[in-house]
């Protein structure tokens, strides 16, 4: 048993090391400074209004760019969002923001409605990003450069998020220093179809060449499975400096429980190795050592974990609630491996008042219940 455990945290430690090396190399790296402008039809599929979302639409009127054009769609026109999209209209009249019915019909409502925007878009290359995304006034230049090179099909950012209560801080703080330093991880274990629905920017192209959103009406990861098409035609994915901002809204442990266990019940279904990831998880293998009576070790493999989260959370995210909270990374950690464990089991995911089961392939089937109107 103390051989399991020593192998465990070694696993562990070794990790945090590398998750370190691939956040310095990412910080070394510089974007490519592009040198034409194409114009870019921005896809925001809409549901609700969160309670920053005014400020996230308006942040992309303030883009400077020559020409672009801003795309909505909900699936009801009495969607409480369509208030300060039609307002932002107004404010912007010098800017092309223009609503889109909702038409089409899907398993996944986000997909049926970026199927409907991508049919009204004017412009060949297209950007998506999830609502409440937040970005600065450089964003469009800086994520359209990279496709100025062929061998790139698609580039995205990482994103840090805002919040106000401690279920949400913690989940932030999560965000910014465990997933972020997977996402970078990534590429060095083999994964390069991975795209994040805070930016997705893409040839229209490209997009018809591997079966358009229609191929993705069925899939709950949406996002990684136009990332993977993508990449099957032979082309990249580039993981942009840029980093964008979103904003988490659980008020209640309950709440981001739920949001979690969707994350993981999708990584599951959708990318396979999921058992595998808690060889990473070093705050619960320094816990076990610690009781087992192996002090140091344990002490080893925490002060790797927050070594890697530090340099993750502060010096690539710069994370505003991590450079706060940091002493809280522990007990996150723990919340994270039992929302991991609990994600090894059940089919079915809570998503915007939606209950839809999973299948193993990672598409979603009839919905069992639904809380709210369909998407």
């Amino acid at each position: 048993m103390s051989l399991v455990i020593v192998i465990g945290c070694v696993a562990a430690a070794g990790y945090q090391l590398f998750a370190i090396l691939a956040c310095l190399r990412f910080l070394s790296r510089r974007d490519p400074a592009g040198t034409r402008t194409p114009p870019v039809s921005i896809l925001k599929p809409i549901h609700g209004r969160d309670p920053e979302f005014d400020e996230a639409i308006r942040s992309h009127a303030r883009i400077d760019y020559p020409e672009f054009e801003v795309l909505f769609c909900a699936a009801s026109p009495d969607d409480p969002a369509m208030a300060p999209i039609r307002q932002l209209a107004r404010d912007f009249p010098d800017r092309a923001i223009r609503v889109v019915e909702a038409r089409t019909e899907a398993p996944n409502g986000k997909v049926g409605r970026l199927i409907d925007l991508a049919n009204a878009a004017r412009h060949d290359t297209l950007l998506m990003n999830d609502s409440d995304i937040r970005v600065e006034p450089a964003y469009l230049r800086a994520v359209t450069a990279p496709l100025e090179d062929p061998a790139i099909g698609v580039v995205t950012c990482l994103y840090r998020a805002r919040a106000n209560h401690a279920p949400a801080i913690l989940e932030a703080v999560g965000i910014a220093t465990d997933f972020a330093p997977s996402v970078l991880v990534a590429p060095f274990a083999g994964v390069r179809e991975f795209g994040l629905g805070s930016t997705m920017v893409f040839r229209r192209a490209d997009l018809a060449a591997a079966g358009g959103f229609e191929a993705l009406r069925e899939y709950i990861a949406d996002d990684y499975q136009l990332a993977r098409r993508i990449t099957g035609l032979g082309r990249r994915v580039h993981l942009s400096r840029t980093i964008v901002e979103t904003s988490l809204q659980g008020e209640t442990w309950a709440e981001v429980w739920s949001h979690q266990l969707r994350w993981h019940r999708t990584i599951r279904v959708t990318r396979g190795a999921y058992a595998g990831l808690f060889i990473t998880h070093a705050t619960v293998w320094a816990s076990v050592a610690a009781a087992a009576g192996m002090t140091n070790l344990a002490l080893g493999v925490l002060a790797a974990r927050m070594a890697m989260a530090i340099v993750a959370g502060i010096g690539v995210m710069r994370c505003p609630l991590t450079a706060r909270y940091f002493w809280l990374i522990p007990f996150r950690d723990l919340f994270g491996s039992a929302v991991w464990a609990a994600g090894l089991f059940g089919s079915t995911v809570t998503w915007r008042g939606r209950e839809l089961p999973l299948r193993p392939d990672g598409r979603i089937a009839s919905p069992l219940s639904e809380r709210r109107p369909q998407q």
